[in-house]
């Protein structure tokens, strides 16, 4: 009787399967580079697991392919695991697995505190770029993919056991803050009444930030005498004025307070220390430029600094420029992002490096991942990745918008799902204290927020509705957690704990069979979203095991009386890895769970 893989340290139960089938296929002749492509069966008459692997190879040998398929199913060696191996179609390995190995599998996970994912052997260090707020506006609906997106990611990769650096590469830097920081001296000595109180507090000039911006752009546009003095601003920040540098900093802390009161509501894990922001790579922006000179790479065109890619020609074969300083002097994004690269390769000795950025910037992701290994900034062995996203839609198909189109602040649309969660709750349960109520609508509202866009698959666009990511009912963090309540329930029935919850588990119900293959599932899901960062793959999945354990719930009774005790108890095994497993894999999205609803 073989151990279960999925705690034995060895491998997953897809891996296992796909090691037995590779290892028959090389047993009958077929070259290693044809693998076996198993799969999860849709309809049970293919059994549990389909592997077509066998079709290529017997195309290319020029032979019968059933006859192939045989000859691979003579050699496989699944004994204990599956109950019966069969041919179909033209070739066609479906394999059933067997009820006694999926309940020993279940029996292992229901004791181990990592319900099956074993870290990895050989842990990377992935830095991770992700949030990115412009701290002189206030966070936006624009902000919240790239911060949840990024945050679920990470979350997976440490759970697996890489080591993870978050990098939240602020907007600090640039021309706008020699308009804000006048705009601010000029309100804190409007409010203190001297210059000398004009650095002391500026918390409430910057309660609102959109508001404090429309303000001093206002300001900017209209007084010609104060636009001088923001260009003059900008110039003495950048060369370290400590006047302005100090009020460039209060400035900074208290737009940094904003956007960390943001990622606390929303479950987001990053912290003050994981910012490093434009500024820290003011001072490596002449290097740099100066080193593209030296290597060939960048000249002048038109007074400014460009390197021209022929990597990334357009169809006419023209090279694709990029701008590494302008005619002024000034240095752009692709700049600063070169040098945040190198910074991530050198010092942080990444081995991975992710950017959570929306689709429009995939060009500029290409010419600045192309710049940096042709100057030798990052090594070849780094991965690179730009994982983009697209765009929040409002019911009219358009970038989501306030009624009046302005831009829609992250904190009201937050505080609105807040407000709707609590009187859908307070009509589903009247009878909840004014504390449970709160609680559970915080949760309800921003876990429905947060899913109904990791749910989606990220490269794409969605609408957002209320009402479809409040409901019960569908693909909803809503409907997850409520399941979870409901296991929660039934342990409070049987007068147990889910902890208490440990039996040997016996499958005999097809329900029970497709609640332990999805449960089992839960460690290559995991794996998938890591190697990809597709959060909706790990969304798909805990729908997909929700609605199983829906219908094992329907289907096979725990509590009535005319079940026997190891029947019930068996169940409710179930049932609590069925409840760690939702609540982990929550969890991993930032998403709350709750005893009762």
């Amino acid at each position: 009787m073989p151990r279960f893989p999925c705690v034995s340290g060895l491998m997953t139960l897809r891996n296992l399967l796909n090691q037995r089938l590779r290892t028959a296929m090389t047993a009958v002749g077929i070259d290693d580079t044809f693998a076996p492509h198993l799969a999860q069966s849709a309809r049970p008459e293919f059994g549990d697991f389909q592997a077509n692997g066998v079709l290529a190879a017997a195309k290319a040998a020029k032979t019968n392919p059933r006859e192939l398929a045989q000859a691979v199913v003579n050699k496989l060696d699944l004994a204990d695991i599956a109950s019966s191996v069969e041919i179909a179609g033209p070739g066609f390995i479906n394999i059933h697995l067997a009820n006694g190995f999926l309940g020993r599998g279940l029996m292992a996970l229901s004791t181990d505190n990592r319900l099956g994912v074993e870290k990895v052997d050989a842990p990377e260090t992935v830095v991770v770029d992700y949030s990115s707020p412009n701290l002189a506006k206030a966070m936006h609906v624009g902000h919240l993919r790239s911060s949840i997106i990024g945050d679920a990611v990470v979350r997976v990769l440490e759970y697996r056991g890489d080591t993870v650096i978050r990098q939240n590469h602020m907007g600090d830097w640039g021309t706008q803050f020699g308009m804000l920081i006048a705009e601010l001296e000029d309100q804190l000595v409007a409010t203190k009444g001297a210059a000398a109180g004009a650095t002391e507090n500026p918390d409430i000039a910057l309660a609102d930030l959109e508001m404090f911006y429309q303000q001093a752009k206002a300001h900017f546009d209209a007084d010609p005498d104060f636009a001088t003095k923001a260009r003059d601003y900008v110039v003495k920040l950048q060369s370290g004025d400590a006047h302005c540098r100090t009020l460039w900093q209060q400035f900074i802390d208290t737009s940094v307070a904003h956007s960390e009161s943001i990622y606390q509501q929303l479950n987001v894990s990053l912290s003050h220390t994981d910012i490093r922001p434009e500024s820290a790579y003011n001072d490596d922006l002449e290097p740099i430029a100066n080193e593209l000179i030296q290597q060939g790479l960048a000249g002048e065109s038109d007074g400014a600094l460009v390197a021209f890619l022929d990597e990334l020609a357009n169809k006419k074969g023209e090279p694709s420029p990029v701008i590494v300083r302008k005619s002024d002097g000034g240095y752009l994004y692709a700049t600063t992002d070169l040098a945040a690269l190198r910074y991530r390769d050198q010092q942080l000795k990444a081995t991975r490096i992710l950017y959570f950025i929306d689709a429009r910037q995939a060009l500029h992701m290409k010419q600045v991942f192309t710049l940096a290994r042709k100057a030798g900034f990052v090594g070849d062995d780094i991965s690179l990745e730009h994982h983009a996203f697209g765009t929040m839609m409002g019911p009219d198909g358009k970038p989501f918008k306030t009624r009046t189109g302005g831009t829609v602040k992250l904190a009201d649309l937050l505080t609105e799902a807040v407000h709707r969660a609590e009187q859908l709750v307070s009509e589903k349960n009247p009878q909840l204290s004014s504390d449970e109520r709160n609680d559970i609508a915080r949760k309800v509202g921003i876990g429905a927020v947060k899913y109904a866009d990791l749910s989606k698959t990220r490269t794409q666009d969605y609408i957002f509705n209320w009402d479809s990511m409040l409901s019960f009912e569908g693909n909803t963090a809503p409907y997850l957690q409520y399941a979870y309540t409901r296991i929660q329930s039934i342990f409070r029935k049987a007068g147990i704990s889910g902890e208490d919850s440990s039996a040997s588990i016996v499958i005999t119900e097809e329900q029970e069979k497709k609640l332990a293959l999805q449960l089992l599932g839960f460690s290559d899901t995991l794996e998938q979203v890591a190697r990809e960062a597709y959060p909706h793959v790990l969304c798909t999945y805990l729908y997909d095991l929700a609605s199983a354990f829906m219908s094992f719930y329907e289907h096979c009774p725990i509590l009535k009386d005319h079940i026997d005790a190891p029947t019930r108890d068996s169940r409710l095994a179930m049932c609590k890895v069925t409840a760690r497993t939702l609540s982990q894999g929550l969890d991993l999205l930032g998403i709350e769970t709750m005893e009762a609803m």
